[in-house]
């Protein structure tokens, strides 16, 4: 099992930044791809980013490319998400997840991790 918490969410004004953590527990994720996914206030949960377990390759959301990076210290057990010139279209629940194999363009529905965080919330004003 793996257990992940989430850390850093709050409320920004647009234009700031935020950066999110995902502390992970149990079985090492040193293996393990990693992701972040949003669930907007009355909306599906949508993917945000993945990222390979030994960092090689990321992939982003068209929303978020340029403006969000994640990254990860498997020393720490830690991931990371750091996000800049936040919009109000931010806002949202934000997860961590933890997939023991990379699974691409099955994260684009939202989902397909095998573990997941209980999520942090991002609010960002206008």
């Amino acid at each position: 099992q793996v257990q992940l918490v989430e850390s850093g969410g709050g409320l920004v004004q647009a234009g700031g930044s935020l950066r999110l953590s995902c502390a992970a527990s149990g079985r090492t994720i040193r293996t393990y791809a990693m992701g972040w996914f949003r669930q907007p206030p009355g909306k599906e949960r949508e993917f945000v980013v993945a990222v390979t377990w030994n960092s090689v390759n990321t992939y982003y959301a068209g929303s978020v490319k340029g403006r969000f990076t994640i990254s990860r210290d498997n020393a720490k057990h830690t991931v990371y998400l750091q996000m800049n010139s936040l919009k109000p279209e931010d806002t949202a629940v934000y997860y961590c997840a933890a997939d023991r194999d990379f699974r691409g363009t099955v994260y684009l529905g939202g989902g397909g991790m095998d573990y997941w965080g209980k999520g942090t919330l991002v609010t960002v004003s206008s």
